[in-house]
């Protein structure tokens, strides 16, 4: 290697929030930047570090996981350092003890000095230190641009230009700023969720923390470029309204980071038992069913499900992940004999399960799913149409921009969101097996060419990588 192709190395620093859904595609634009000859610094939790993928042998060398432990913050279990460890509603206490890693991260920059810092939408005391240390910042949003679009400017111009929502009903419209067609707009019982999912559960914390909006804020005009999970094939006037809401000096699309069938956390061990059931069943007739790991449904909501998908009479794989809870917290069960009549028929799955490598599978015929952006990637990676029953944040947003096209949202009472399990087995029938579901069907393994578009999706990945060779900077 020669001098000068030395001196261009770069340290960059990932820093994502506490959730599995972003901290998987944060490490996989990590990878891309090491596979470029960088030096990579991946900063998280000791228990979410030692949960991460394994990374590749060839890339062990130049990406360093940073392990900074996570405060105690009252309210929150122990052990605690990710989404999935909690309920939705203790969620806003992960967020207090997430503030709590700033010194550590202080720390960590004022010893290593990384040429940058790409982090997540959360640490809003992050740019003032950055810039500070002469640190280049740099943001990822894991959400797409028509979702971010949605939740509306952050640059003070903007801002004064279309004022602030503070309401759930505004949030019930398309916005003004939008300025072509759209479906963008939430349901009131989705405002209802996402209002509440944001206020401590406890009363007496009622006003402790900091809200969204501020974080949000904060680091998105504290940052120097702005990078976004999507592509300009899918979301190309969206990016540019993106660009123009927040006034920043670039804002740049990553790729949709297609997933990897290799990836898997180091705790979990494929069970042979899955492979060996989605054998054994007809070409295109499972409905694969996965919510996240962030869901919280009520006993009544996860119940109607269960009927629905015993009517349907499709076979189905449930990724139910861990022991579900209700709303409230408290744990929600199946209904009385429900595994009983589905023995062979339908699978509960309450331990990890293979997604990539089940969606991948041909017995596969559609995916009934909360519509998280990472979800709808990896559905359409595969061809797989979409059930969509979107539960919280920007899950309604995605659900609105898809349904129609790869298939259908489940209908609910738009102003408390119940439904019946009629309407989940004829949504079901509808897109995995009617006639009049074959255009969704269609159109799913079209999009399968471009969400598994290797190729353009790492050009996206190295016009990112450039920026950042290109532009650091200390101001």
């Amino acid at each position: 290697m020669s001098f000068e192709t030395e001196s261009k190395k770069l340290h960059i620093a990932f820093f994502p929030w506490l959730a599995f859904g972003h901290i998987i595609p944060f490490l996989e634009f990590a990878k891309h930047i090491a596979q470029r000859g960088h030096r990579v610094s991946f900063i998280s939790t000791p228990r979410n570090i030692q949960r991460l993928p394994k990374i590749p042998p060839n890339l062990a060398s130049s990406i360093d996981l940073v392990q900074i432990p996570l405060s105690h913050v009252e309210n929150l279990p122990e052990n605690a350092e990710a989404t999935m460890d909690v309920t939705v509603d203790l969620i806003p206490y992960l967020k207090i003890a997430h503030d709590g890693l700033e010194a550590g991260i202080s720390n960590f920059l004022e010893t290593h000095t990384p040429d940058w810092i790409i982090n997540d939408f959360t640490p809003y005391w992050l740019p003032a230190l950055a810039i500070k240390l002469g640190i280049s910042r740099a943001q990822f949003s894991i959400l797409n641009a028509s979702a971010l679009c949605f939740f509306g400017p952050t640059s003070p111009d903007q801002i004064n230009r279309y004022g602030l929502r503070k309401l759930p009903k505004q949030f019930t419209v398309t916005p003004q700023w939008i300025p072509f067609p759209s479906k963008q707009f939430m349901k009131p019982f989705e405002t209802k969720r996402m209002f509440h999912a944001v206020k401590p559960k406890y009363a007496s914390d009622s006003d402790s923390g900091v809200n969204d909006w501020v974080r949000m804020t904060s680091t998105i005009q504290g940052c120097q470029v702005y990078f976004v999970r999507t592509c300009r094939e899918i979301e190309g006037e969206w990016l540019d309204l993106l660009q123009d809401l927040h006034q920043k000096p670039v804002v740049l699309p990553a790729g949709l980071l297609p997933p990897q069938l290799q990836q898997q956390r180091s705790e979990d061990q494929e069970d042979p038992r899955i492979a060996e059931w989605l054998d054994k069943q007809e070409k295109g007739t499972v409905v694969y069913v996965a919510f996240g790991s962030e869901v919280n449904l009520s006993q009544e909501e996860f119940s109607e499900l269960a009927l629905g998908l015993e009517l349907s009479g499709f076979p189905f794989f449930w990724a139910l992940r861990k022991s579900p809870h209700s709303e409230d917290g408290d744990s929600v069960k199946l209904p009385d004999g429900f595994v009983d009549r589905i023995n062979g028929r339908g699978v509960v799955w309450t331990t990890w399960a293979p997604q990539l490598k089940i969606l991948s599978h041909e017995s596969i015929g559609g995916f009934l799913t909360h519509c998280g952006w990472g979800s709808v990637i990896e559905g359409l990676h595969y061809g797989r149409p979409l059930i969509m029953f979107p539960v919280l944040y920007d899950q309604g947003l995605n659900a609105r921009f898809w349904d129609k096209k790869v298939g259908i949202e489940v209908p609910r009472d738009e102003e408390n969101g119940s439904f019946t399990r009629n309407t989940v087995a004829e949504s079901l029938r509808l897109v995995v097996k009617d006639e009049e579901g074959k255009a969704y069907r269609d159109v799913a393994k079209e999009y399968s060419g471009l969400f598994g578009d290797k190729d353009l999706h790492d050009r996206y990945m190295d016009k990112c990588v450039e920026y950042l060779e290109n532009k650091v900077t200390n101001v």
